[in-house]
């Protein structure tokens, strides 16, 4: 978050195995006190202690945004990440006490939209369980396109066609069926908003399958939060405050800086939100950018770095933090 704002500090009141990848999580105040309001598409930021490490990684609320009783997420296991979801699911139990960000919405849904088209991928489920709720209850109009990979691994998708019918549809990559994109745009009526969250390739595809058929980037929405990749150790230098840090293998850039001591801003942790853009006052080597928010000229120039998923190999790099 920004630096200062205040967290939220929770117990763990259930945990729930949705599918052999996929817990839910939900908590409550330790105060007992009611949840801050948020809405569909907004994420919260979960801090753990793992074993000394800290970590500090995104998910998406999938609660429903009326409840300001808890908040849900959902967390999918990943063997090859740097321990984030592995601490959710092998360390997280009812009755622990956490402590969460505050709620930000960097995938709200568009007031503007006549109608909403949601195409999800996998974990990317959980935004839209949040937003459909919200439009639902708004009286919006609305309809889901869910691809997964198996009927086992279909996350949510018969509490979803239970709640909303024939505005869920889901396609199972085991029986080779696909989303049929461009017919899907096609016969979307004028003023239609999209919105995908998924795996990489997903979320390019239906860029530009849309930019393609003449739809306007602001009525094509996605989210993507990156996970910091893991690399060699490397050395920083951080010249407004005067100190030298080492950034580990398993550690990102924002990681270190906040282990020395050093407060940086924040709103994503996953390349996306633009928050913790920093200066680069010197780079003797070469920027591994990992981040969609700095722009193709930004990155060659290596004038300006994420630290929340970018990495450093070389001689210097001087930060002006």
């Amino acid at each position: 978050m920004s630096v200062g704002a205040p967290k939220i500090p929770v117990v763990v009141a259930e945990v729930v195995a949705v599918n052999d990848l996929i817990k839910r999580f939900r908590f409550v105040r330790r105060d007992g006190g009611a949840m801050p309001v948020f809405s569909g598409g907004a994420h919260v930021v979960v801090e753990m202690d793992d074993h000394g490490t800290r970590r500090m990684n995104p998910y998406s609320l999938m609660s429903h945004p009326a409840d300001s009783a808890g908040f849900e997420i959902s967390v999918r296991r990943d063997e090859a990440g740097r321990g984030g979801s592995l601490y959710m699911h092998n360390h997280v139990r009812v009755g622990m006490e956490m402590v969460l960000s505050q709620p930000v919405n960097l995938f709200p849904l568009d007031a503007r939209a006549k109608k909403h088209l949601l195409i999800a991928g996998g974990i990317g489920i959980t935004p839209f369980v949040a937003q459909m709720a919200q439009l639902q209850a708004m009286g919006g109009r609305f309809e889901l396109h869910y691809s997964v990979r198996s009927p086992a691994l279909g996350a949510y998708v018969d509490r979803l066609r239970d709640h909303y019918g024939p505005r869920v549809h889901v396609y199972h990559d085991e029986f080779g069926e696909k989303i049929d994109l461009a017919t899907l745009l096609k016969s979307q009526p004028l003023g239609t908003h999209v919105y995908v969250c998924g795996p990489k390739g997903m979320i390019a595809w239906v860029h530009a399958t849309a930019r393609a058929m003449g739809w306007p980037d602001r009525a094509v929405h996605s989210e993507e939060f990156l996970a910091p990749p893991v690399g060699q150790a490397f050395e920083v230098q951080l010249a407004a405050s005067g100190k030298s840090i080492t950034v580990q293998p398993n550690q990102s850039l924002l990681e270190a800086i906040e282990a020395a001591g050093i407060e940086a801003p924040y709103l994503c942790r996953g390349g996306a939100c633009g928050q913790c853009e920093t200066d680069v006052l010197r780079c003797d080597g070469i920027i591994e950018h990992n981040d969609h928010w700095l722009t193709d000229d930004q990155k060659a120039s290596n004038t300006k770095i994420m630290p929340c998923v970018s990495r450093f190999r070389g001689a210097a790099l001087i930060l002006d933090r």
